[in-house]
């Protein structure tokens, strides 16, 4: 629909040819300055639980860290229904943490993956 509104062919998935320009415009502006600094929190919606579907994908690449819910783990009773192995957080870095918190972080995230595996 967006396609067709801005008069374009649409490509993968439907989606505007332009989808990584534009979330890449849109967020480059959030950013700071020296008079203040922004923090952004987005709800994404993805199509059918599909985090490689192209838009959440696209946004994704562009966020500092992501919160994935998962209705699996809400089915479970299990509130908030956040999935770790799904969530991502570039501060996840051993210089940025530490070596310790990093490498508990890691274990904790390889034992969950056996587990669900």
């Amino acid at each position: 629909e967006v396609s067709a509104l801005l008069g374009r062919i649409p490509s993968a998935v439907g989606y505007q040819p332009t989808l990584a320009t534009d979330m890449g415009g849109l967020q480059e502006r959030i950013t700071s300055t020296a008079k203040g600094s922004i923090t952004s929190v987005q709800a994404v919606y993805v199509p059918a639980d599909d985090l490689t579907d192209p838009a959440p994908a696209t946004t994704f690449a562009h966020l500092d860290a992501t919160t994935v819910l998962s209705r699996a783990i809400a089915e479970l009773g299990i509130y908030p229904a956040v999935d770790p192995l799904d969530s991502t957080s570039r501060m996840l870095d051993p210089r940025v943490i530490g070596n310790v918190h990093y490498e508990v972080a890691r274990s904790t995230q390889k034992l969950l993956q056996d587990y669900k595996g």
